[in-house]
């Protein structure tokens, strides 16, 4: 995991947000690879194993569902332009991380729930658990994959954690209109942002 993502994880707890701080054990150049994060408020305490932050309550096993997007499809929904910043890609469609990085460089990734594939690296931190366990307001786009778009908790999370403007992308059902102004949809996929 990349250690300045640290900035950003919260604990996934229900109560107010707060920051998590990281003990580390065992780091390679600006990765950490195992540790702990701990929570001050509620004294919870996460694992961080070869550089995989779990978070806790991850949904049921993979869903064998797959993306249909191009990076270079993604990359136009989210809209990202210029370096800096992070995304956060749920699901299946974390997938695609490889050709995000070189489509949007200096952009750092997140990958939450991604497929087992996908492996904490350079290029991608990956996060595991029930929630987007990210501050409010701090990312530079969402994506989120099947199933994770059709469901209204994780589309409240995704506009949650997004900088207000910027977009929230779905792969799956239209989402609920009391979370997401919808940009546009077409072929099962939609690009909006999160109610203000």
């Amino acid at each position: 995991m990349f250690i300045e993502l640290t900035d950003h994880l919260r604990c996934p707890n229900p109560h107010d947000e707060s920051f998590l701080v990281l003990l580390p054990d065992v780091m390679e150049g600006r990765s950490v690879r195992t540790g702990q994060l701990g929570c001050p408020v509620c004294g919870r305490t996460f694992q961080l194993v070869d550089g995989v932050f779990d978070a806790g309550g991850l949904p049921a096993a993979d869903s064998g569902e797959d993306t249909a997007l191009s990076a270079e499809n993604l990359s136009v929904l989210v809209g990202l332009h210029g370096p800096g910043g992070y995304l956060a890609l749920v699901g299946p469609i974390a997938s695609l991380w490889r050709g995000m990085a070189e489509l949007n460089p200096g952009v750092a990734l997140v990958a939450i729930n991604p497929p087992p594939g996908v492996v904490d690296s350079d290029g991608v931190s990956v996060v595991r658990g029930g929630t987007i366990p990210l501050k409010s307001r701090s990312l530079r786009g969402v994506a989120l994959g099947r199933p994770y778009a059709g469901d209204p908790d994780w589309v409240r999370d995704g506009a949650r954690v997004v900088l207000p403007g910027l977009h929230v992308v779905g792969e799956g059902g239209p989402p609920p209109e009391a979370l997401i102004d919808v940009l546009a949809s077409a072929d099962g996929v939609w690009v909006g942002t999160g109610k203000r």
